[in-house]
Order: structure tokens, then C-alpha cells, then sequence
């Protein structure tokens, strides 16, 4: 039985490679038979030293097993195909299979394609036998040599004039090759692909400019290890400027290229120097890339005279959610030295918070913030920001307010809401922490199931409003500081008005409504005569008090049409003049039980009344009845005309005038001495020009009394005084016009939020702390491949904007001109390369030039060069930069600007 199994194991081995030559079968056959020769000597051996045993045959199978391996290991197995993928490839002009060079050849637009490696070429040479591919250049009928090759490998593409690569290896050997990583782009005379992740090259240039072949600058060395998407490493790196090389250079150079959205890193400063603080470095620091959500960067200035600064900037994101970002900057400014009369130490700060919602996260509920708050002198004292338009704005603002809407029957909402005001001259801050609202919607109590909210009685509703105010006034010396807190006024009003609105013979509207207030306060005042100080002095009650008041108002209005028609054959066929005339009657009673009386002197026979809910955070109640109605009239006037393009049958329809508006009030109180019946008539109107462009707004004061000689007005009417019916006390005119030969600019956000113009009529916004970015905003349809060719031949880009203000003061027969200026913004690429702008103005009153800046800037391709100057003023000042654009290598600069005068 050992011997069937032995056999059977052998012709099962002998007869397994079936497709087998002739030598293979001669060859496998020598082997059997030298196979069952061992076999048989070593059976015949075990026999004759063997001692006798009932299981001595068993023994001898283990033998046989022995050798059933032997010829395992020496039968010949099949070689395998030397590539383990399907290759794909295709030519235009031929195919070329070699079979005694084991080659195939591609010619002309030949593309091979195998796993994840694609190949574009002018010709390639596919060695099945070494497993190599080689690909080249060829030479088009003028004997230019065309048609390079593209590799790509994953997500790295290599554009060389040759390349050599190995599929089994991986490795590669690529000639003047040419790749992107980032911003970089890096051309080697020699590259050599040790595996997917390292590279070494050999002559390699990096530059960020976008001919790579002819860059403008780039850095020369000779030993590179590259890391695609992480690192570059290199030995001697010099820097090249139009093909000369600089004596700036490195022993070795290291430059991070991560494929991430951005990594930490050291930002390093610039150096500079000032007469009044010594030299500084400025804006040395530190990137942290926390997350993909979130970063910080943390800058600091230091000059020698002990002034230094810190700013703190964050940006945040969540997708879908909110985004947002966070400024906060401090600076020690110390002025001169220690000892010298212009010696000066100060600490001034700035913090700006800018927080926005996605709606989608949430419909029934909003966050925002808008945050600019700090010292009052920051803009106008700070070492890292030149802008003339948040120096010559007097107020700061702020804005925190979060939004809940209740969906219950009826609706309810509820709202926080911080604000922030601060007069930087006066350097007073009006703050509410918080501000809360909320209310519960019109209820309509007499509307039948059909909803139908018609008449008088099914258009009654009311509704409730709560408000709550945490008020704080304080200046920049107490802010945050516990007397802020201590003054604070703190009340709460709940109001439920009632209303309800009709028609009256068809064409008029009317509405009628009362309210109910009930005001609350923490704080009161008992006002007597202390005769030890021998005055007057109030004395603050801390503990809850409440005061009720109501009111009545009533209205009447229509609207009026009217249509002047001149005729179809016309230039303008027809003027319409829509007037929406309007009266009001509103009557408050007298409130007088909430008011004491209260000595003004030492005997006590003289008394004043007061309320001590005087100086309260709503107010305080009326001691005297109100009984006031109002007239109101709006108007705006429209033109019909006919359209220059005789294609069109429509008219063209164009605004005259926006509005034209007139109010005026009668009081039923008026004594004739201090209080006169009627108020003066107010005039306002505005109106828009050459296809919007032009924005004119003007305004005026009639008063229909007389004044005295004191200019005290007096209970005559002008025209009985000898003079017109209205006598104008007040009038101005303000015209904006904006107008270029390209698209609309980008507004300048950042300067709106630092409080200037976003249309940086008072000169551009400076962050000194980055001034890669452009001067002169980007046009919305500005194209940069689109770039003027000639000089003379070409359209020249330029835009304006002006803004001209009239005031006229005629309030005490001075009858003069108070205020006349005029403000002129104007840019303009000078040739293709260059830009030039200016903003200046003048006051036709002071007979002086207003704030005056000049700015230049050179496009230098992958280089930006900068300049601009303010010579008038207390912010005269002057700033030039040079530096590459791109981000990765925003340290490679020169900045220098002159000493500030602030």
C-alpha cells in the first residue's frame, strides 16, 4: 500500500505543469528516476540494520514522504508576467511592439495609463523585460522639440523634458523637471525618485512666480530632498533676482509645504526705527494652527525706548454653524526719554469682535456680534494703524445681540442685546448690559373663525412688550472700573398697546391706538436744601419704585395721483407725482402726582417741584399734558421718457426726485411766551443722477416766527414782522458721485469696521501690521491675464469718488455760509504695471487744503512695491514696502516709514 501512495504522489507531481515542453518532461523524468533510486537503496538499508518487529513496514513510509518533497522543491514553476496591471496606452501617428527587444514604441500624442501612473507624452518607450518606461520630447516640422512629458503619479504631476521609471522599483530618473507644490513652483535639472515619498534633485530653483522657465526671482541650489506636500530640505540656497545672483544666502534652507490649510510657524519681524522711540523690531511672532476649526496669531513690537505692543488675532469657522474673528491689541507708548520735557508714557488698547450665524443652523433663533471698543486715542495714536478715516470719526460703536422666536400661538420673541457707543473726544461711553426685549404678538380678540380682519371693531388687537436696560454711562478713565458699575441705572417697562385701523369714504386710512406703561427702577432720588452746605443736593434711594403712565394717538392719510401728460411724440411723455399727505393727533395727560416739591432755599418760601424718578433709565413722567397734532407730507416725482434705442416701445421710466418731504406740529398748549404753537417746517429731499451714481440730499429749517433782537423767537409771525412767510433758519446739500470707466471696487470692509468710509474717501486703510495686500482695491471684474499690451492704444483704468457738503446758518440773521468743502478720491492704473491714486479736499470756508494722500504702487509680477504719503497735517506721514506676495514667503520684505507725529 506505501507503494500506491507513492506512486500516485509522483505522477501526480510529474504531470502537473501540463503546458510543458519536451526538455521540461526529459528534464522531470531524469528526476524521478533519480528520485525512486534513493528511494530503493534507502528502503533496502533500512532492511538489513532494522532489528525484526511487527511494525517494521510501517516504518519505511516515512521515507517515501521525504522524497515526495525532494521533488516539490525541485519541479520548475512558471515565470510570471513582469507586470501585475492592465496597461492601457494609445498614440496618434504609430504603436510600435519590438518582440526580440521586448519594446513597445508610442509616437506622437502617446498616453500610457497603468494603475495609478499616467503618462502624456511626445513619445514613450514601454520595456516589458527591464519593467521600465522612458519618454521624451519630439521634434515638430520646424524642429522645435514639443509635445513634454507629463507624469502623473497619485496626486503628483512632474512636467520634465524626459523622464526614466521603473514600475517594479517605483523609482524614477526625471530630467529638467518641472512640479507645483502650494505656491512654489520648483524646476531641477536632475531629479531623482527614490519612492513615492522622497525625491532628490539636483540644480533645482524654487520661485513663486508663474513662468517658471523665465521667473522674475527665484532661489538657486545644487542638493535638495523633497517631501511632496510637506517639507523641502536644501544645502547652499542662494536668491536670484532677474537672473543675477544677490549675496543673500543660506548654508542651508528649509521650507515647509504641507498640503494643509495652514501650519504654525514663527512669523519674523521687520526692523525699523523712529527719532522719537529708538529702533524696534516689529511684528515678530508666532502662528498657532490649533485646528481646521480655529487659529490664533500672536504679534509684538519692541523698541529700545521701552515702548512695546502686543495684538492677538483670531479667526473662527464651523461650517453651517457660524464664523467669526477676534482682534485684540495693546500698546505701551512711551514718547521721548525719561527726563526730557516731551517725555510722555501712555497705554492705549483696541478690541474689535466681528461673530456671524449660518441661518441654517438654527431659523428660530440669531447670534451677531460687531465689536469696536478701547481707548478713544487708538486710531489716532497707534504704532501699527494709519487710518485717516477712523482718526477723523468721533464715534466707536459696538453691537451683541441674540435673537429666540417661540413658536406658540401667538408667536413670541425674545431678545439680549449689548451696545456700545463711545465719543472719542469727549471720551464719554454710553454702554447697556444688557438690553432685554421681548413680546408676544398682535392678538386679534374680535376676528371671527373666516380670519376676515375688516372695520373698525375686527382690526382691534394688542399685544405685550417687555423691555429691560442695565444702563451705564462712565469715560475711558472708569471703564471696567467698580464706579462703572455703581452708577449704573437699571429699569424695566412693560407696555400693552391697543390699536386699530379703518377706512373712511373708501380713500382714506385712519388708525387710532392708546398704550399702558408701567416703568420699574432700582433707584430714585430725594431732592432737599442741606443747610449745612447751604444748597440744594440730591440723595440716590436704592429700592424698587414704579411709575404708570398711558397716552392716545390717533391718524388720517391717503394717497394722491396725479399724472401730467405731454404726449407720445415727446422726449417726456409724462410726469407722475404721488403725494401721501398725513395727520396726527397725539395726546399724553399730566402725570403731576409723581412730583414733590422741595426748598430752594434756606427759609423755605420758595419751592421748585420734582420727581424722583428723574434721570431714570426711561425717563420720568410728564408733569404737563400733551396735546399735539402733526402734519406730514411725502412726495416723489416720476418721468415717462422716450428710449434712445428706437428698438424698444416702452418708455423709459426715471426717479426726479426720491422724496420731497414736509413736517410740521401745532401744540393746543401753547402759552405764547415760552412754549409757541407751531413748530418750524422741516424740508427734506434727495434724488439720484446719472444712472445712480450721483446721490444729492438736501434739507431745510422754515420757521414761521419772528425773533427779537437777542434772536429770541417771539410770538409773531415773519410775515407780520415785515419779512417772507417762512424765515429759512437752516439749510444744506450733500452730493456723493462715484463714477469710473471699469466695473464696480470692492468696498474696504475693514476700514467701515475700524469706523471709517468703506469708500476710503479720507485715503486708504494701513494695517501696518500686513501690507502684502494691495492699497487699491481689486475691481470685481478685474481679470489679471488681462493685461494691457500697449500704452497709447489701451484703455486706462481709473475710477473717482467726490463728495461735496453745504451748510447755510441763518439762525440769528448771521446769514452765512458755515460749513463748504469738497472731498476727492481718485485711482488709476498709469500704465499697465503701475497704479497711482490721491485723496484730497478743501474748505472754501477755513480756505485750506483738507487731508491730503498720495499712493503709488508698482506691480513687479510675483513682487509687490508700495508707496504712500500724507504730507499735511498732524497725520503726516510716509510709508514704502517691498516684498513677494505670496503668503509662504510674506518674510522675504523691506518696509520703512517715517516716525509718526502722533
Amino acid at each position: 500500500m506505501t507503494r500506491q501512495k507513492t506512486s500516485h504522489t509522483f505522477t501526480k507531481i510529474a504531470f502537473k505543469p501540463l503546458h510543458t515542453n519536451l526538455f521540461n518532461i526529459v528534464l522531470i523524468s531524469f528526476f524521478l528516476t533519480l528520485g525512486c533510486g534513493n528511494l530503493y537503496s534507502q528502503e533496502i538499508k533500512t532492511k538489513k540494520t532494522a532489528r525484526p518487529a511487527v511494525k517494521q513496514p510501517d516504518k519505511a513510509v516515512k521515507p517515501v514522504i521525504t522524497a515526495t518533497d525532494t521533488i516539490k522543491l525541485d519541479t520548475v514553476r512558471p515565470k510570471k508576467t513582469f507586470l501585475d496591471g492592465k496597461v492601457r496606452y494609445v498614440a496618434k501617428d504609430y504603436a510600435k511592439i519590438d518582440q526580440k527587444k521586448k519594446t513597445i514604441t508610442l509616437y506622437n500624442e502617446a498616453e500610457l495609463y497603468y494603475k495609478d501612473v499616467e503618462l502624456k507624452s511626445g513619445i514613450i518607450v514601454l520595456d516589458y523585460d527591464k519593467d521600465e518606461v522612458y519618454a521624451g520630447r519630439i521634434k515638430d516640422s520646424a524642429g522645435v522639440l514639443t509635445q513634454y512629458p507629463n507624469f502623473k503619479q497619485g496626486a503628483s504631476e512632474v512636467q520634465p523634458d524626459s523622464i526614466r521609471f521603473n514600475f517594479k522599483t517605483k523609482k524614477a530618473l526625471i530630467f529638467n523637471s518641472r512640479t507645483e507644490q502650494g505656491e512654489f513652483k520648483i524646476k531641477a535639472a536632475i531629479t531623482k525618485k527614490e519612492n513615492d515619498s522622497v525625491y532628490f534633485l539636483k540644480g533645482a530653483r524654487f520661485t513663486t512666480s508663474k513662468d517658471v522657465d523665465n521667473p522674475e526671482y527665484y532661489f538657486q541650489t545644487n542638493k535638495v530632498k523633497f517631501i511632496p506636500g510637506k517639507k523641502v530640505i536644501t544645502g547652499l540656497t542662494n536668491m536670484v533676482i532677474a537672473d543675477v545672483p544677490t549675496p543673500i544666502a543660506l548654508p542651508f534652507a528649509y521650507f515647509p509645504m504641507s498640503q494643509e490649510k495652514s501650519v504654525s510657524g514663527i512669523i519674523i519681524p521687520s526692523y525699523n526705527d523712529s527719532n522719537t522711540r529708538g529702533f524696534s523690531l516689529q511684528n515678530m511672532g508666532y502662528y498657532f494652527a490649533l485646528s481646521d476649526n480655529y487659529d490664533l496669531t500672536v504679534l509684538g513690537d519692541y523698541y529700545t525706548n521701552g515702548s512695546y505692543a502686543m495684538r492677538f488675532e483670531s479667526a473662527y469657522a464651523t461650517r453651517y454653524k457660524y464664523r467669526g474673528n477676534i482682534n485684540v491689541r495693546f500698546e505701551n507708548l512711551i514718547n521721548s526719554e525719561r527726563g526730557y520735557p516731551d517725555y510722555s508714557k501712555q497705554n492705549i488698547y483696541n478690541i474689535q469682535w466681528s461673530h456671524s450665524k449660518d441661518t441654517k443652523s438654527n431659523p428660530n433663533s440669531t447670534f451677531s456680534a460687531s465689536v469696536n471698543m478701547g481707548s478713544s486715542k487708538y486710531f489716532k495714536q497707534s504704532i501699527n494703524q494709519a487710518n485717516v478715516g477712523s482718526n477723523l470719526n468721533n464715534t466707536l460703536s459696538s453691537s451683541i445681540s441674540y435673537n429666540k422666536t417661540f413658536n406658540t400661538i401667538p408667536q413670541a420673541r425674545i431678545s439680549l442685546t449689548a451696545t456700545h457707543s463711545q465719543n472719542t473726544q469727549t471720551e464719554q461711553i454710553n454702554m447697556t448690559l444688557p438690553t432685554l426685549q421681548a413680546s408676544i404678538d398682535r392678538v386679534y380678540p374680535f376676528v371671527g373663525k373666516d380670519g376676515v380682519k375688516k372695520g373698525f371693531i375686527k382690526n382691534i388687537n394688542l399685544q405685550y412688550n417687555l423691555s429691560g436696560k442695565n444702563n451705564i454711562v462712565t469715560t475711558d478713565s472708569l471703564f471696567f472700573k467698580p464706579q462703572m458699575f455703581r452708577d449704573a441705572q437699571i429699569g424695566m417697562q412693560h407696555s400693552i398697546p391697543l390699536s386699530t385701523n379703518f377706512k373712511i369714504f373708501k380713500y382714506f386710512s385712519a388708525g387710532a391706538s392708546t398704550n399702558y406703561q408701567e416703568t420699574w427702577v432700582t433707584k430714585t432720588i430725594d431732592r432737599t436744601y442741606d443747610l449745612s452746605q447751604s444748597k440744594v443736593v440730591d440723595r440716590t434711594v436704592n429700592g424698587f419704585d414704579a411709575f404708570r403712565t398711558y397716552n392716545f394717538s390717533t391718524n388720517l392719510g391717503t394717497t394722491i395721483y396725479g399724472t401730467f401728460n405731454f404726449g407720445a411724440d415727446k422726449k417726456i411723455q409724462s410726469i407722475r407725482h404721488v403725494m401721501r399727505p398725513s395727520i396726527t393727533y397725539a395726546y399724553t395727560p399730566s402725570f403731576e402726582k409723581y412730583y414733590n416739591n422741595y426748598a430752594v432755599d434756606a427759609s423755605g418760601r420758595i419751592t421748585n417741584s420734582y420727581t424722583r424718578f428723574e434721570n431714570g433709565v426711561y425717563g420720568a413722567p410728564s408733569k404737563e399734558n400733551s396735546n399735539i397734532v402733526g402734519f406730514s407730507l411725502s412726495n416723489t416725482f416720476e418721468a415717462k421718457v422716450r428710449d434712445s434705442d428706437s428698438t424698444k416701445t416702452e418708455p423709459k421710466k426715471i426717479m426726479l426726485l426720491n422724496n420731497l418731504n414736509f413736517n410740521t406740529s401745532y401744540n393746543f398748549n401753547a402759552d405764547g411766551k415760552q412754549i409757541l404753537a407751531w413748530q418750524p417746517v422741516l424740508v427734506s429731499g434727495g434724488t439720484q443722477f446719472f444712472d445712480n451714481k450721483m446721490n444729492v440730499n438736501f434739507g431745510a429749517t422754515l420757521d414761521p416766527y419772528a425773533i427779537d433782537n437777542s434772536g429770541t423767537r417771539i410770538n409773531t409771525y415773519n410775515i407780520d414782522n415785515g419779512g417772507s412767510l417762512f424765515r429759512l433758519t437752516s439749510a444744506n446739500v450733500t452730493m456723493n458721485y462715484s463714477f469710473s470707466n471699469k466695473g464696480g471696487k470692492e468696498e474696504n470692509k475693514q476700514s467701515e469696521r475700524n469706523g471709517g468710509r468703506k469708500d476710503d474717501l479720507f485715503g486708504t486703510n494701513t494695517d501696518l501690521n500686513d501690507t502684502r495686500n494691495s492699497q487699491f482695491a481689486k475691481d470685481k471684474d478685474d481679470d489679471e491675464e488681462n493685461v494691457i499690451t500697449e500704452f497709447f492704444n489701451s484703455k486706462i483704468p481709473w475710477d473717482m469718488t467726490m463728495a461735496y457738503s453745504l451748510t447755510y446758518s441763518n439762525i440769528n440773521r448771521e446769514s452765512k455760509i458755515t460749513g463748504n468743502s469738497i472731498m476727492i478720491s481718485a485711482n488709476m492704473d498709469i500704465t499697465p504695471k503701475w497704479k497711482g491714486g490721491v485723496s484730497t479736499g478743501y474748505d472754501f470756508v477755513q480756505k485750506g487744503v483738507t487731508f491730503t494722500q498720495f499712493r503709488f504702487e508698482r506691480d513687479l509680477l510675483s513682487w509687490r512695491m508700495a508707496f504712500n504719503w500724507s504730507p499735511l497735517g498732524t497725520n503726516s506721514n510716509w510709508n514704502f514696502f517691498i516684498g513677494i506676495k505670496s503668503g509662504v514667503l510674506s518674510d522675504i520684505k523691506w518696509n520703512k516709514r517715517s516716525a509718526s507725529n502722533r
